[in-house]
């Protein structure tokens, strides 16, 4: 039996985006209905990126994936297996035309460009969260201690010294520690020649599952969550046609913030956006007391230690991979001798997980409506930012149902740019 629902405006994807648009849309008088074929209530590992991020609200983040150091190292990095962004070679002759226009947007040029429409999305991201968390009841959660990115050598901190001028001319504020200043705030970790960049005003998730938890439960008790997924979308005169097994769902708007999943989605919607995956991972190991205070990025081992509640999570690492393929068990292997090289004395990690990011070759996420009309909404494509972007997303995908000017530019965020 198919069931039918009418509602103002679908959500389809219910991962940190998906219920952060929702909870912003029904806080604003909009009914909504979420779809999505597993709902977090409650969170599990199965909750895509929104279980299994780094915790962290990256104000910071303002640098692409693409730069052109990267390009310039993107050989040896794509194929050697142990590299922080490796691809696996059965997907490569899928991802070529994804790497070529990568490729375009490592250029100086076009990277510039990339972090500055980064920075601006970024700028609000950490009061959008603390606002968020307070409405949900999940104050507590998000910790105020800055994170860091550790330098092993003093000429790697020495190199650093040239891409932190360039974020504070993007108003990212960062303050760069010795040594000695490192090893007071964080003594659990080894010390090194280099030091740190201290982003003190970024803010962390001890428990993102939690959080996640709480903001599913908030729309759920606002809005209409259906375990549904959708496979087929429809424009028609008056609104939108969602269809899929058992359910058929007629919309006057649809957001679509399904993550990994929204190219073929976006393609119905008459929009082609250049949507690939990288599949992450990370490592868990529970204990009491904790290594460190804070999340800390071992800049040279291209991974994020971050103390949680009641286990260290070692998270990270970039591998293209398409969305079908098994986890492959060299990129754990890899997280857990990268942590045990930095804390000697773990034993083997209580759990390991892989899910998707949603990658687009800008580093840009895909934000507003399409070429064919604002009846679809795009509100994916965020990479390593998701967790971070999602109030902001909510607040911009809010303002275009609303007819209100948004705060940014919305042109570099549209679809229309591929």
């Amino acid at each position: 039996m198919t069931r039918h629902i009418t509602t103002e405006i679908a959500v389809i994807g219910a991962g940190v985006v998906g219920l952060a648009v929702a909870e912003r849309l029904v806080a604003e008088g909009r009914e909504v209905c979420v779809l999505d074929p597993h709902p977090p209530v409650p969170v599990t590992r199965e909750t895509a990126a929104s279980y299994g991020n780094a915790g962290t609200i990256a104000d910071y983040a303002v640098m692409p994936v693409g730069t052109p150091d990267v390009l310039r190292n993107l050989p040896s990095l794509l194929f050697d297996r142990t590299s922080p962004l490796a691809i696996r070679r059965a997907a490569l002759p899928a991802l070529l035309p994804w790497l070529a226009r990568f490729a375009w947007q490592s250029l100086p040029r076009a990277a510039e460009r990339n972090a500055r429409t980064l920075a601006g999305l970024l700028s609000s991201a950490t009061a959008d969260w603390l606002d968020l968390g307070a409405r949900i009841g999940g104050g507590e959660i998000l910790q105020k201690r800055g994170c860091l990115y550790a330098y092993e050598t003093a000429a790697a901190f020495r190199a650093a010294e040239r891409d932190m001028a360039f974020r504070r001319r993007l108003g990212v504020t960062v303050e760069l520690v010795g040594p000695e200043v490192l090893h007071q705030m964080e003594p659990g970790l080894p010390e090194v020649e280099g030091g740190a960049a201290y982003f003190p005003k970024a803010v962390f998730l001890d428990d993102p599952g939690r959080m996640v938890a709480l903001l599913a439960g908030e729309v759920a008790r606002r809005a209409e969550v259906v375990a549904a997924r959708v496979e087929a979308l429809h424009r028609q005169v008056d609104g939108v046609m969602l269809t899929g097994p058992g359910i058929q769902v007629h919309a006057r708007r649809v957001v679509i913030a399904a993550g990994a999943h929204s190219r073929r989605l976006a393609a119905m919607a008459g929009d082609r956006v250049p949507l690939d995956t990288e599949r992450g991972y990370h490592v868990e190991w529970d204990m009491d007391r904790l290594p460190l205070t804070r999340p800390t990025c071992p800049t040279t081992r291209g991974f994020y230690l971050c103390p949680m509640q009641g286990r260290l999570r070692v998270a990270g690492t970039v591998e293209l991979g398409g969305l079908t393929a098994p986890p492959s068990p060299h990129r754990i292997a890899r997280l857990v001798e990268g942590a045990r090289a930095l804390f000697p004395g773990l034993p083997e990690p209580d759990r390991d997980w892989m899910g998707f990011r949603p990658s687009l070759p800008d580093s840009v996420p895909v934000i507003g409506p399409g070429r064919a009309g604002g009846e679809v909404i795009h509100a994916y494509g965020h990479g390593h930012i998701g967790l971070t972007l999602a109030p902001v997303t909510a607040r911009l995908v809010a303002d275009v149902v609303a007819g209100r000017e948004p705060e940014l530019d919305m042109r570099p965020l549209l679809p229309q740019r591929f």
